[in-house]
């Protein structure tokens, strides 16, 4: 199952609730403010690599350039993808989760 996040972890525990439900080797995707869960030195920093042991975990590219952040940034084992790998994995997954 795909399970797409787009609050940022600050704001909303959408994000901390897919990982809680999330079956192991889910792919979760961030996008939009979710982005935020990706960066390295934060407050989620410790739960989001173990997160990465247990799920594929990706960022939206378009997302994460128009907040102004770096690749570089990011947590280590977060894949980038495109609006291409956006779809690849809706495809890829017979179910998609929106957590809102």
């Amino acid at each position: 199952m795909l399970h797409t996040v787009n609050k940022s972890p600050f704001e909303k525990n959408s994000f901390n609730t897919s990982l809680r439900l999330a079956k192991k080797g889910s792919d979760i995707l961030l996008i939009e403010d979710a982005v935020y869960a990706a960066l390295k030195d934060s407050a989620i920093e410790k739960a989001v690599k173990q997160a990465v042991t247990m799920h594929s975990i990706y960022v939206l590219e378009p997302d994460l350039m128009a907040r102004g952040l770096q690749p570089a940034r990011l947590i280590k084992g977060i894949q980038i993808v495109g609006y291409e790998g956006f779809v690849d994995l809706a495809v890829k997954n017979d179910k998609v989760q929106s957590w809102l």
